[in-house]
């Protein structure tokens, strides 16, 4: 992993990693009169008209907010929107760099109950607040927003506004795990409807990877949050808890439950589970261990417990294996989606992007790519089942199916050429 000082992230971050482009000229008096009055009378004009006429003749077409009200930072927790900017500036460098997307920091800090800066997020100002901005943009992605009211944040927007809305806390990891998930079925030899699947940590990344993972054909999943199993007797269960209960004892631990598991999926806490646990896990097990900075169990814990036993390990470290990073993931997703003007990001296009992920994996890579990381091996197998986030192949392979989807489903109101579409995102690598 490389090494760093808090100096070289605070002279990294100096002065801001985004500012505005400008893809126009502005060096004549005739510059000046188009850009500006009287000439931008012209563009209102058109839009007042057709509103449609904003993907054009404004920035509208390729922008995205990136929106957060700094509850749920990173792994710190609530400290709040100004705090959140270094985070939402630097998704705005991801989108650009991997994606070409244009995105802008949009911190909130209207949000919380009662309008104080601490305190619960107040679910009616987020979602008043996104609507009232969203006209400038083609997609919101809501970032670092606390567990529950992310929930409620992002199912409303969906339905209110006519532009993709994606909580990237709640779908991006799952979107990327699913991916891993499937290669590793593939590796196994079993079909996802056959693995027996065991998470741990049921908030916003562990709900929506359950939900993704049953969208893939995975049946046998268990839950656990910081209270226990998710029994279908258990009466403090969320909406959104609820439907991935099961009728089993609220006295199921994990160790019975992780008892000839196939995966053990880990975004709760470090160090939760021991190498025990994995012993009791099927022949061949995937431990999906995504606490960070420090995982529910160490790859070197699982490795000693393994003993030269086959094994798949991830985690979301970038300084081992199968890393689960989620630029893997929100830029192409994005891309797709607003290149096609979709009106949502549906579950068919993020299980799209997740087959699109797997299928990548499994392709030879090439010698650039190699020379990105050397000393990896980047053979498809238990060591390399997600692709590299350098891979520039993820942008022509991921948005194209995403947009595919989006056509399919008919939340799309461009019907593009696919063909020309992969050339032109090619020309963009």
């Amino acid at each position: 992993m490389n090494k760093f000082t808090k100096e070289d992230v605070f002279e990294y971050h100096n002065g801001g990693k985004v500012a505005v482009r400008l893809p126009r000229e502005l060096k004549s008096q005739r510059d000046l009169t188009l850009a500006y009055t009287p000439g931008v009378a012209l563009a209102v004009k058109e839009i007042a008209a057709k509103a449609e006429r904003a993907y054009d003749l404004t920035a509208k077409k390729n922008l995205v907010a990136v929106v957060s009200d700094g509850t749920a930072i990173l792994g710190l927790g609530d400290l709040g929107a100004t705090a959140s900017i270094p985070v939402m500036e630097g998704k705005a460098v991801l989108f650009k760099s991997f994606a070409g997307v244009d995105a802008w920091p949009i911190p909130l800090g209207c949000c919380r109950e009662g309008g104080k800066d601490t305190g619960r997020t107040d679910p009616e100002r987020v979602i008043a607040a996104v609507k009232a901005i969203a006209p400038q943009y083609a997609g919101i992605n809501l970032e670092d927003i606390a567990s529950p009211a992310c929930f409620e944040i992002e199912d409303r927007l969906d339905k209110e506004l006519d532009i993709p809305v994606f909580h990237d806390d709640q779908w991006g990891t799952a979107v990327i795990a699913t991916a891993g998930v499937m290669n590793f079925a593939l590796i196994k030899g079993k079909s996802p409807s056959e693995l027996k699947v065991v998470i741990n940590g049921a908030g916003a990344a562990g709900t929506r990877i359950a939900d993704m993972l049953k969208a893939a054909g995975v049946k046998d999943i268990t839950m656990f949050d910081i209270k226990g199993v998710l029994a279908t007797s258990r009466a403090d269960l969320a909406p959104q808890n609820r439907v991935h209960a099961r009728e089993v004892p609220e006295s199921l631990t994990r160790r019975e439950a992780m008892s000839g598991a196939d995966v053990f999926i880990g975004v709760s806490a470090a160090n939760v589970i021991s190498g025990e646990d994995v012993l009791a896990m099927s022949e061949f097990p995937a431990i999906f261990a995504m606490a960070n900075p420090d995982p529910e169990i160490t790859p070197e814990a699982v490795a000693e417990a393994m003993g030269g036993r086959k094994y798949v390990m991830v985690t979301g470290r970038s300084d081992y294996p199968n890393q689960i990073n989620n630029v893997l993931g929100f830029p192409y997703l994005f891309r797709g989606a607003i290149d096609v003007r979709a009106t949502t990001i549906n579950t068919a296009m993020k299980v799209a992007a997740s087959k699109a992920l797997a299928k990548l994996a499994q392709a030879p890579v090439t010698d650039d790519i190699k020379a990105l990381y050397p000393g990896e091996n980047l053979v498809f197998g238990p060591s390399y089942i997600i692709p590299k986030p350098f891979d520039k192949r993820l942008l022509v392979e991921v948005s194209s199916a995403v947009a595919q989807a989006a056509i399919d489903t008919k939340v799309a109101r461009l019907d593009i050429d696919m063909e020309e579409y992969r050339k032109n995102l090619k020309e963009l690598i």
